[in-house]
């Protein structure tokens, strides 16, 4: 149910942060915005561990804020896979929108475990 829960919060994010940005982040349906977070689900469970073990070192030393850059990562491989649907015009614009989606991520897992 958790994870039913994360994919409807995240296509829902993603709707929504691209009206935000409307020049930056593209998103041309709701049903690519499902597909865009299955994926980053997908993306998160396989590859963003591995790329956290490699990248320690230097997320140590940044004091875990290299986390944003492996976020936005994540993103991009999304935008990769999902194709001209699901896209940023920058790199930058994709750490972007993964800070937005951590911040609220974070207030809604607060909010919801309070149960």
């Amino acid at each position: 149910m958790r994870f039913l829960t994360n994919l409807i919060i995240n296509t829902i994010l993603f709707m929504a942060i691209s009206g935000f940005l409307p020049n930056s982040f593209y998103v041309s349906s709701f049903g690519v915005a499902l597909g865009a977070a299955l994926v980053l689900a997908i993306l998160n469970f396989l590859v963003k561990p591995l790329l956290t073990l490699f990248t320690l070192p230097i997320n140590f030393l940044t004091f875990g804020l290299f986390s944003l850059i492996i976020n936005g990562l994540m993103l991009e491989m999304t935008s990769m896979f999902i194709g001209n649907q699901f896209k940023f015009s920058s790199f930058w614009t994709a750490v972007l929108v993964a800070i937005l989606m951590s911040i609220v991520n974070s207030i809604l897992a607060s909010y919801f475990s309070r149960e």
